[in-house]
């Protein structure tokens, strides 16, 4: 490691005491999430959001080299709807420089219990103030289902609001300890992220699954401070409600892999493969497979020492 990694990688005292204790790694392993303390200051977050609407004004450092197939992309044309912008670590420094504070993947690979956090993916979030918008209303799903071409079973996902986030504002809501249950099957359909899926069908296999496990559905809408982060397992559970407040709810959505995490080919029925929006972007591996650890896409955010 050279010595500009060493500081890359190296938290302060009071960023140290923001890592979770092992009780809360343990809760974590039981409940599928954890809000973590104030990570973020105030001045970062309000960063965070003046870049954001820069961002949505037109400014970038980089664009994507190819548009990937099924890449979520709001535009001014589309108007007052939910906005999903991926790859803002990518197109945005200001914004990567944030994301990339090393308390934040300290404590994902402490509930990972991984050596090694890479970003995966990040999407730019804004919910507009829209009480009857229903694409403000996130449907039941989890992340594990459309990352069918990774190997790894402890990839997990960083809510980071710019702001104070209420069930008001139409927070990420949990279900609690749904990332132990059996699921009770895989077909085709799962490998779809969830805006490409039937939102009925989607309620639909949250109740079944439930029922298949013997367990009920306890959700736990997340209240979370400014500056605080809610992270929670690729296998949990989790959806949001309408934003029925005065403002906006602005937030980014940060997906983060164990350094272990690969690329798998993954076959639908037909014998099509799936892929993800990366495996048009990643450089290759020497076997000609998609690089999930390409720093330009999926850059380390904390190795241990």
């Amino acid at each position: 490691m050279t010595v500009q990694e060493s500081e890359l990688f190296t938290l302060t005292g009071a960023e140290r005491e923001l890592l979770p204790s092992d009780r809360e790694v343990a809760a974590y392993a039981e409940r599928g999430w954890y809000l973590s303390g104030k990570i973020f200051t105030d001045a970062e977050t309000d960063l965070l959001e003046s870049a954001s609407e820069r961002f949505y004004a037109g400014h970038r450092d980089r664009t994507l080299p190819t548009r990937p197939p099924k890449l979520a992309y709001w535009e001014p044309e589309h108007g007052p709807v939910q906005r999903h912008n991926d790859y803002i670590h990518y197109e945005d420094d200001t914004i990567a420089a944030i994301l990339r504070k090393p308390v934040l993947g300290a404590i994902a690979a402490r509930l990972a219990q991984a050596d090694e956090i890479r970003a995966f993916q990040s999407t730019l979030i804004y919910k507009p103030p829209v009480a009857g918008e229903q694409s403000n209303i996130v449907p039941w799903h989890f992340d594990r289902h459309y990352w069918a071409t990774c190997t790894s079973e402890r990839m997990l996902t960083a809510f980071i609001p710019f702001h104070d986030c209420t069930v008001e504002l139409g927070t990420i809501t949990m279900v609690d300890g749904s990332h132990r249950w059996q699921e009770t099957a895989v077909n085709d359909s799962t490998s779809l992220h969830f805006a490409e899926r039937d939102r009925s069908q989607l309620d639909a296999m949250l109740d079944e699954n439930a029922r298949f496990n013997g367990t009920e559905v306890v959700k736990v809408p997340m209240e979370i401070p400014k500056g605080h982060v809610s992270f929670h397992h690729c296998r949990t559970y989790h959806g949001s409600g309408a934003n029925v407040s005065d403002r906006p709810r602005r937030a980014i959505s940060f997906h983060l892999q164990d350094g272990e995490n690969r690329y798998r080919e993954f076959l639908r029925s037909d014998g099509s493969t799936v892929s993800y929006n990366h495996d048009s972007l990643v450089r290759r591996t020497a076997e000609g497979t998609p690089d999930y650890s390409d720093p330009e896409f999926c850059p380390v955010l904390w190795r241990s020492s």
